[in-house]
């Protein structure tokens, strides 16, 4: 398996490791999921994502690449601004959901999901019609989400770069903890606030060491992947290879308003998508709160009150913050109204439940 430049302090902390994306990864640490997910919720907490994968896509023909492989309008960028899209497939289904960092004129960073970079990469490289300038830096690049309210007061202790002048979906690049060129990025996947470090491998251990001595009186702790998902979950966001994959339309997803319809835009199955929007999708991706005790998980059944089955879970759990089980799945559009009720079969029986609007996190 992978390693990134944090496994060795993962394993002498005590996680749980297990294969992800073919990483050797911390899933729990001593406390649990539970603790590490409320720890973020109300405090800060770092995770380890130096699995994720970075593509540079550099010179003049650069954010002609962009707009031709994305669904996204990557026009609007400005220098400093990240946007979230994806790589709409041939079929109208999804090759990958990222994010696009507009690094410098001319010059993007691409974020792609840690299990999907070998066919990303070679997804990029096959649709390179104007002959941008690519690089997989994925193996040069370490990345730490620091995440929670009090993130930002830990964080500014090692920067002079004014943390609140970074907006929710913009980055900064400086020093951080004395180390050059590191990416400041305003994104999370968690919901809860904080900030998103990427930069070079061999100043890992600095960068970690420092974080921790930096947030020891707001009681930072390290995360693990089974809290980030648990985390994601609760405020609605998509995980591919569960929400989306190549076998779902952005459409169906609710994620139209990151398909954009340009004159100067040609992804794969642009004409697909236009026809499949004009005309209606037949199934929507929803969000769910169940009312009845009980775990949703990938592939329950849902069904209606009859007991007809109109759909399928792709993501469920227990939350840690609602104590109820929660989930997404994609369900028959005329029952994905907001307060529709539904069923999701476990074991044979159906659990009431409710449809739901995100985020599903508490406002505790």
């Amino acid at each position: 398996m992978k390693t990134t430049p944090f496994t060795a302090i993962h394993k002498a902390l005590g996680a749980k490791m297990h294969e992800f994306a073919g990483y050797d990864m911390p899933i729990e640490y001593s406390t649990g999921i539970i603790d590490e997910h409320m720890t973020v919720v109300k405090g800060v907490g770092v995770f380890d994502v130096s699995h994720m994968g970075e593509f540079w896509v550099k010179g003049p023909k650069a954010l002609q690449f962009v707009q031709d492989i994305t669904s996204n309008d990557a026009a609007k960028l400005k220098v400093g601004d990240i946007q979230y899209t994806c790589f709409p497939n041939a079929d109208g289904g999804i090759v990958d959901d990222l994010l696009v960092y507009h690094y410098e004129e001319e010059k993007y960073l691409l974020v792609v999901n840690a299990a999907n970079i070998d066919k990303d990469w070679a997804w990029c490289q096959a649709h390179n019609a104007v002959g941008a300038e690519l690089e997989n830096s994925s193996d040069n690049v370490a990345q730490l989400a620091i995440q929670g309210p009090l993130a930002t007061q830990v964080l500014q202790r090692l920067t002079s770069v004014n943390l609140s002048e970074i907006p929710y979906y913009t980055f900064k690049v400086g020093e951080f903890a004395g180390c050059p060129d590191v990416i400041l990025s305003n994104t999370g996947y968690t919901g809860a606030g904080g900030f998103e470090l990427y930069f070079y491998p061999q100043y890992g251990e600095k960068i970690w060491n420092a974080i921790f001595e930096a947030g020891k009186p707001e009681g930072i702790r390290p995360i693990g992947l089974g809290a980030r998902d648990t985390l994601r979950l609760e405020m609605g966001f998509c995980l591919y290879g569960n929400d989306i994959t190549d076998k779902t339309s952005p459409l169906e997803a609710g994620l139209g308003w990151i398909t954009k319809f340009k004159d100067d835009k040609n992804f794969p199955s642009k004409a697909f998508l236009e026809q499949q929007k004009a005309e209606g999708v037949t199934r929507k991706l929803i969000a769910f709160r169940l009312k009845d005790k009980g775990i949703p998980r990938s592939h329950y059944e849902i069904a209606d009150a009859e007991g007809n089955v109109i759909g399928e879970v792709t993501s469920g759990t227990m939350s840690p913050t609602l104590k109820v089980g929660i989930g997404m799945g994609y369900v028959k559009k005329e029952f994905a109204a907001l307060g529709t009720p539904i069923y999701i079969m476990v074991r044979g029986r159906g659990l009431a439940a409710e449809v739901v609007k995100p985020p599903m996190r508490s406002a505790e």
